[in-house]
């Protein structure tokens, strides 16, 4: 047998995804087992928001939790959780996995946590599966699509229970529907992803730019009406029930988007919490897995769209990295944070240097992500 031969045999009996799999089984089961085998160790509940009092703050002697503790809580009790979220209606705008998460747990309260692990990561995997194939489509490697899938950003949201896997796996969904022509089909899992985190709008809004450059009207009018219509109803509705609309810069505690671009970063340079050493050691990362790729990314997608042959996926990147220069300061200064909304940045990138770049630098640099797997060791 010749060594060609031999390795593509390998590579038929392991895929990216069955990296990915294993690699989360491995790590979650860690997780699981040190914390006395508790399910909600998955969902992190911190002592503030389980009193379900409806403050929006918490004390000295209270602890915060996590994120994924507000799904949690709406799960639990879809119509009644407003009191134990910190900001109801930007929780409840998210409704995609408290919903999922309820019905694969028969809406027993125990099982939720690890419905939510369930969930999200068979997300996780599947849309690593389908980048892989979109990447092989592309002429690039398809192990390119372990930096999705063994992302910090992903990873760590699958053990924390929020809502980046099944969202970011229904916009892979979207553009797999996309590039077989099936545009009804991916702007229903465009939908199905902004009712799990509104920032995959960013993909959306990318499509747009791309169908008003292209002049692409039936397209661009496809994506408003079953998109950006029920996304605005869903908008509304949460207004008349709680008082407020969901869309916003985050939950309690979040500053505003920045005006001024990448302000969010140098804010953390004068933050009086912090110091010239933490920002220099936090700029140690944050340069070239977010500043540098987001200025690529605007530069090089501005540069294709300015004229023809224009690409789809530039109006991807273009959107997802100039979105990073605007991001809030309270997500900036929280690493976890951070590397969640990172997520639209590495996958459009990914893409686009696939497409445009399938064996050079910008491509291969995206390796250099995996480094942020370094923050897993924190639990």
């Amino acid at each position: 047998m010749t060594p060609n031969v031999t390795r593509t045999a390998r590579s038929a009996l392991i895929s990216p995804w069955m990296v990915v799999l294993i690699f989360c089984l491995v790590y979650l089961g860690l997780i699981f087992f040190a914390n006395q085998s508790d399910p909600e160790v998955f969902v992190t509940i911190g002592t503030c928001y389980a009193s379900c009092d409806g403050f929006d703050y918490c004390t000295a002697d209270e602890t915060n939790g996590y994120d994924g503790q507000f799904a949690y809580y709406i799960a639990r009790d879809p119509a009644n959780a407003a009191p134990c979220l910190d900001v109801p209606a930007y929780r409840y705008q998210r409704i995609l996995l408290p919903v999922l998460g309820r019905l694969l747990a028969f809406g027993q309260e125990a099982w939720i946590p690890l419905a939510f692990v369930a969930i999200n990561l068979a997300a996780l995997v599947g849309s690593t599966a389908l980048l892989s194939d979109l990447l092989a489509g592309l002429r690039a490697n398809r192990w390119y699509a372990l930096v999705y899938g063994l992302f910090v950003g992903m990873v760590i949201s699958v053990r924390l229970s929020t809502t980046e896997p099944l969202a970011y796996g229904l916009v892979v969904l979207a553009l797999w529907w996309e590039r077989r022509g099936r545009s009804g089909w991916a702007a229903a899992a465009f939908l199905l992803a902004a009712l799990a985190k509104e920032t995959t709008l960013a993909f959306v809004a990318g499509y747009l730019l791309y169908d008003v450059l292209e002049r692409r009207w039936r397209h661009a009018l496809t994506l408003a009406l079953v998109v950006g219509l029920p996304f605005a109803l869903w908008q509304l509705g949460l207004y008349l029930w709680l008082g407020a609309f969901g869309a916003g810069s985050g939950g309690a505690g979040n500053s505003p988007f920045e005006v001024i671009p990448f302000n969010g970063f140098w804010r953390v340079a004068y933050d009086p919490s912090g110091s010239l050493a933490v920002f220099l050691l936090f700029s140690l990362y944050t340069i070239p897995a977010v500043i540098l790729p987001s200025l690529w990314g605007m530069w090089a997608a501005l540069r294709e769209l300015w004229r023809a042959p224009r690409h789809e996926y530039a109006g991807l990147l273009l959107v997802n990295a100039a979105l990073m220069a605007f991001v809030p300061f309270s997500t900036y200064r929280e690493p976890l944070g951070l590397f969640r909304f990172l997520v639209g940045l590495v996958l459009s990138h990914l893409l686009y240097a696939a497409l445009r770049f399938p064996r050079r630098r910008p491509l291969r640099y995206s390796w250099l992500w995996l480094a942020l797997l370094y923050y897993l060791a924190a639990g």
